[in-house]
Parts: structure tokens; C-alpha cells; sequence
């Protein structure tokens, strides 16, 4: 169901991102998983157990349902996590400082989000804690993930046609697993000049799940890619999933990314290790992306390019990073850190 539509590691950020907002010259576009940006009211039909306050936590129903919950961490989120508008508040809060790193305090044109749970919480971030960064009203389609998390964008560029939520076809041997997964939302962008220029926003299926299940995410993905105009640059942002492990076991990224895609960090990033930290075998990972394809056909006009070496992740902000210098989930009681995932931004350019 549609249930809401268009409304009218690097140790630090070590390049500005464009000249600034009125550049018609660069574009700027981010993916950032921002872990949980939920509301506190209960969605009917979603999984946001979690994310209400400690008030409305306190019914023989709620407790019994909490109860069924088999993760002891996830079970006493359920039970006993106050998210209280201060803390939704301050969720937001520091999302926007986030965003608002890059480009002199400006935020980047485009911003592929993942995580976010509906279009009132991504609207009330947009409106009140973006105002000033000319951001158009958001993209988002609902849909079948039964947390309720959804991938979105912001964009200070106006749409072309109306937004579309794909949905990925998964093989008949993981039907179970299908509710925890999200479609690909493209939406079509005009350039100050004039082009076309389109947007994947994704989630891949986590890496609990089996590796066909992203398997079957990337060729959806590229399927979508070879079907648009030949005069039509491209890109994919978002949480792809896939574990520096399973790239370096399976290939993923030579296989199913690099033949179709320039990878936005192989370009250029420095030193970056990745955007998520695993304590567990102390391993980072590029579990988000950006993937970039110019126009195939560039014999007719000026193309936009990726700029080399523009690449590179957005860590400045100190809520982001803990004292080992890894990625700072949002944490409660204490409200503090931001997410466990670290944004990445590149820029194209008019040539």
C-alpha cells in the first residue's frame, strides 16, 4: 500500500563536498542509514513495538507481545525503552547534524535514506529540523517490511513522473523471509540543466540472510538500470549488505556492481576502511554504497561525471564516532550517538 506519497573508515570529512547550494555546475548526493527513525506512534500492521514511549508501554497486551519476542537485547527494547518526544527530538536532532556537515552547513542535494519508518517522521525532520536547506517535500513509499522501515529521499531538485517502489523477486526458497526486506524506490530528478537524472534508493536483504536473497537485490538492480534511455545517467544509494567477508569470499562487487557500476569509494576515498564496524571479528565493511553510471550515450550532449576523488565518508560530527573511532548507534536512556552506520557522499559535475 502507498501509504504516503510526494507532499507539493575515513577519520574525518577530508574535502569540501561542492561549491554550494545555488551550484548548477556539481551535484551532491548521500546515502545514509539512519538507524531507526521511527515516530512513538504505534503504526497498525508494523512492528514498532520499540519506538513508543514508556507510557504506552504498560498494557497486558503490549508486555505479552514483548514477551514473544525471542532476542533478549530487541525483548527489553520492547519492554523498557522510553522513546519519548525528547528523544525522538533528539533523534532528529542529531540526523540533521549529520546531513548538515557537508556543504558549508548546507546538507547535500541528494540524500538516499534507509531505515526511516514513515513520511510523517521523515517530513517533521525535513520541515523543522532541515528548514533551512531548501529541502523539496520527501519521497517515501510504504512498504512490506514488517519493522516498517523504508527507504526515502530528500532532494532540493524537482521529480520527474511519480516515484516507484520496485519490488525484488526472491526465489521460492526464502517465502518466509520476503516481510523483511524493502523494495527499490526510484525517483527521476531534473538537473539544473535540464537532465534526467535517476535514483535508486536501496536496502539489500540483512547478512543473516542468505547471499542469494542480495544476489537477487543487485540483478533487480541492474535490470533496472539497463532498461532506462541510453542518454540517461544513473545512480544507486543505500545499505547494500554486503560484509567486506562476503565480497572477499563470494566476489560480490566484482560480480554483480563493478561490471555495471563505477563503485563511488573506489574512485577516490583515501583511506576510508568502510561505513560499519563488526566488534564481533573486527571488521569494517561498505555496507553502504553509492554506485554511479553516466549516460551510455554521450555522443549528443555535455554528461555529468563523477568527480574523482570527491568520494568520501561524513564522520566530523562527534556523536558520531565512539572512543575507538567506530560508528555510534543511538543509544537510550542516554540519547547519545547517532546511528551505527556512517553516511557517504560524492559529487558529479556538469562537463
Amino acid at each position: 500500500m502507498i501509504a504516503a506519497l510526494l507532499l507539493a573508515s575515513c577519520g574525518s570529512e577530508q574535502r569540501p563536498a561542492t561549491t554550494g547550494v545555488a551550484d548548477t555546475q556539481s551535484v551532491t548526493i548521500m546515502t545514509f542509514n539512519v538507524e531507526n527513525l521511527f515516530d512513538n506512534v504505534d503504526d497498525p500492521g508494523k512492528d514498532d513495538k520499540a519506538y513508543l514511549a514508556i507510557g504506552d508501554k504498560q498494557t497486558d497486551e503490549h508486555k505479552a507481545a514483548c514477551a514473544e519476542v525471542d532476542v533478549p537485547r530487541w525483548r527489553d527494547q520492547c519492554l523498557n525503552w522510553d522513546w519519548s518526544d525528547a528523544i525522538v527530538a533528539q533523534k532528529l536532532s542529531v540526523v540533521a547534524s549529520v546531513i548538515l556537515q557537508v556543504n558549508d552547513g548546507h546538507g547535500p542535494d541528494v540524500i538516499a535514506l534507509q531505515e526511516v519508518e514513515n513520511m510523517n517522521i521523515l517530513e517533521l525532520l525535513r520541515s523543522e529540523y532541515l528548514a533551512d536547506a531548501g529541502y523539496r517535500p520527501a519521497i517515501l513509499i510504504e512498504g512490506q517490511d514488517d519493522r516498517g522501515i523504508d527507504v526515502a529521499f530528500l532532494s532540493r531538485f524537482a521529480t520527474v513522473g511519480s516515484p516507484q517502489l520496485h519490488a525484488i523477486s526472491f526465489a521460492d526458497d526464502f517465502p518466509e523471509r520476503d516481510l523483511d526486506t524493502r523494495g527499490i524506490l526510484q525517483a527521476d530528478f531534473q538537473l539544473p540543466d535540464g537532465t534526467v537524472l535517476t535514483g535508486y534508493a536501496v536496502h539489500f536483504p540483512a547478512p543473516y540472510h542468505p547471499t542469494e536473497m542480495r544476489i537477487a537485490a543487485y540483478n533487480q538492480l541492474n535490470k533496472l538500470r539497463a532498461a532506462l534511455p541510453a542518454d540517461r545517467p544513473a545512480f544507486a544509494a543505500g545499505d547494500f549488505n554486503t560484509t567486506s567477508t562476503e565480497d572477499r569470499k563470494k566476489n560480490m562487487l566484482d560480480r554483480f556492481a563493478r561490471p555495471y557500476w563505477t563503485v563511488a569509494h573506489d574512485a577516490g576515498c583515501g583511506d576510508c576502511k568502510g561505513t560499519s564496524y563488526y566488534a564481533r571479528d573486527d571488521s569494517w565493511s561498505f555496507l553502504d554504497m553509492i554506485l554511479w553510471s553516466p549516460a551510455r550515450d554521450r555522443s549528443a550532449h555535455t554528461t555529468w561525471q563523477l568527480r574523482e576523488d570527491s568520494t568520501h565518508i561524513a564522520n566530523r560530527i562527534s556523536d558520531q564516532v565512539r572512543d575507538n573511532g567506530t560508528p555510534a548507534r543511538f543509544n537510550l536512556p542516554e540519547g547519545t550517538g547517532v546511528s551505527d552506520h556512517w553516511p557517504v557522499v560524492m559529487t558529479i559535475d556538469f562537463k
